[in-house]
């Protein structure tokens, strides 16, 4: 019994971060890369997500919730995990660890993230052009935004190749061959579009 519910668990904590964790996160950088069109594109586009109906309700049932627990159990998994990377240095074994780490990595940044942001606009503040670019006058800010984006990108990536795994669509060599490249290729590309929004701030 306590295998089947820690089977469940696991199947939910991957679930949620592709639906909706990750289709979120894909939506926050797309909102995010207007800014490389200006600061007028970069608040509209913004206000358009602020005004949408249902909002609060949104936020917590399809992101907070999910994030939580996905957060939450992922933080457990990583320091129940057995690594062995430096024993067997298996590609695979290094994206296994990679993947904790990031995990881990993202809790902090997406808790302060939040608490920039979101937390800050419950309290009065705007979230717009300029606050963005004032965050991102501190150099400190900047990097620990990079480190941020590319940990976000890489565990989002990598998951969706155990995900295809563990839930069966990628079940050959072959199959899970292809799909290393092409998670590869999300990698790259989401990367690349949440490093331009960072420096559009800037």
């Amino acid at each position: 019994m306590p295998e089947n519910r820690e089977y469940l668990f696991r199947r939910l904590h991957s679930l949620l971060g592709v639906i909706p964790i990750g289709v979120f996160l894909i939506q926050h950088f797309v909102v995010n890369h207007f800014a490389t069109r200006g600061a007028e594109s970069f608040n509209t586009a913004a206000h358009f997500m602020e005004s949408l109906p249902f909002r609060y309700a949104l936020e917590i049932f399809i992101i907070f919730i999910p994030l939580l627990y996905h957060a939450i159990y992922g933080v457990y998994i990583a320091f129940q995990a057995k690594n062995n990377s430096f024993q067997y240095s298996y590609f695979r074994n290094w994206m296994f660890r990679i993947q904790r780490v990031t995990g881990v990595i993202l809790v902090i940044f997406i808790t302060w993230h939040v608490w920039e942001t979101r937390i800050a606009a419950a309290r009065g503040a705007t979230v717009d052009f300029d606050m963005m670019a004032n965050i991102f006058s501190n150099p400190f800010m900047i990097a620990f935004y990079i480190v941020g984006v590319v940990a976000a990108t890489f565990h989002f990536a990598n998951g969706l190749w155990s995900f295809a795994v563990s839930w069966g669509i990628t079940v050959t060599p072959k199959s899970q061959q292809i799909s290393t490249f092409v998670t590869l290729g999300i990698f790259i590309v989401m990367t690349i579009v949440g490093l331009r929004a960072i420096f559009a701030f800037v």
